[in-house]
């Protein structure tokens, strides 16, 4: 049993461990990825400056000052790497590679449901940003298939997939293509999109000529669609991919298909934000009217919190990228509309308060 279970290793979720180990409260931290930051690492564009930006209209410094970005910019790698540093010397109690699943409520605590087995706290911080992959929608029991990639060089001498049409999934072959041509392997990447029109920006459509160019091996899939995934006789998880289809006369439809296993597939589908993990765990989200909403538009859902930051479920709080880019607010008896930047400085600041809010409570 800890005090405090905190789901998601970014900027809010790493403050607000690193604030309840400096009060002394009992904590977890859940990461889905290898690495604390790896939401960060992931989305953000290799080289890309990380700046100490804060909003106008805040009068508050940054309120946990180890973790704020230097003053003159930095590489966001180097910020990633001083960040995962000051995690190992402080010792935070950070589990990697957890899947949030579900949360239970239980007599006098939660319990988060995860991957990697179960995690009981008095209290449960919610901080697993904006950036939630899209689930790839397939038939079968077999669905798991990498959202991003971690290391171009796993798929050296294996024919490789990649799902999505945009730069992402463009960044991501041409890093495999790159990994591939290095190590002489010939082997294909595949670019599938279920759209017949690829659509990428001119800088990335020039990197990835130049690495087809260089040699490297691409066969597009355009129109083609994630089917079934299914496990074979050898006990492979693979994912079938319907690539065309036409319909006979006498109504017989007749289609192409091709089989990966899964391990060789990347899927670059977008995000979803947490709107279905609110919805999944109970936690009250209101929809925007017209007249209402001055920031959201209409039909937006917004979460629903207190001026502590606890939803609408008991010692549940959401912090962070999770809420933004705005939130409904409870306070003094109405709910009004609050702007909420995903910045790293709107992250930590909301670790800070939440903590704090919790300490209060716990005395």
């Amino acid at each position: 049993m800890h005090d405090v279970v905190i789901v998601g290793g970014g900027p809010a979720g790493v403050a607000a461990a690193y604030l309840c180990h400096r009060s002394g409260l009992s904590y977890i931290l859940l990461e889905q990825g290898k690495t604390v930051f790896q939401g960060i690492a992931n989305t953000y564009p290799e080289g890309k400056n990380v700046y100490p930006s804060k909003p106008k209209e805040s009068p508050e410094p940054f309120l946990v000052e180890e973790l704020r970005p230097p003053d003159k910019p930095v590489a966001v790698e180097k910020y990633v790497q001083y960040v995962q540093h000051f995690v190992q010397h402080e010792n935070l109690n950070v589990k990697t590679e957890v899947s949030f699943e579900d949360l239970k409520e239980g007599r006098d605590h939660l319990t988060v449901l995860t991957s990697q087995g179960a995690f009981k706290g008095r209290k449960v911080i919610l901080a697993f940003g904006s950036s939630i992959p899209r689930e790839l929608s397939v038939y079968g029991d077999a669905k798991m298939v990498a959202k991003s990639l971690d290391d171009p060089k796993k798929f050296v001498g294996a024919r490789t997939l990649v799902i999505g049409g945009g730069n992402t999934a463009a960044d991501v072959i041409i890093s495999i293509l790159k990994a591939k041509r290095e190590a002489n392997d010939a082997e294909s990447v595949y670019w599938a999109h279920v759209a017949q029109k690829f659509d990428v920006n001119k800088e990335t459509a020039q990197r990835l000529g130049e690495e087809i160019l260089l040699g490297g091996n691409i066969r597009l899939l355009p129109g083609a669609v994630p089917r079934i995934g299914e496990v074979d006789e050898e006990g492979v998880d693979r994912l079938v991919m319907r690539i065309n289809e036409f319909r006979q006369p006498d109504g017989i439809e007749i289609y192409h298909a091709m089989s990966f296993p899964m391990k060789n597939v990347i899927a670059c589908i977008g995000s979803q934000g947490p709107l279905p993990i609110f919805d999944k765990i109970g936690v009250q989200t209101i929809a925007c009217a017209e007249g209402v909403c001055t920031v959201a538009k209409e039909g937006d859902r917004l979460i629903l919190l207190t001026a502590e930051y606890e939803s609408t479920r008991k010692g549940v709080y959401v912090i962070g990228g999770a809420i933004s880019p705005s939130y409904m607010k409870i306070s003094a008896g109405s709910i009004q509309e609050e702007k909420h930047p995903n910045l790293i400085y709107t992250a930590i600041n909301d670790a800070h308060h939440v903590v704090e809010a919790i300490k209060r409570k716990f005395s």
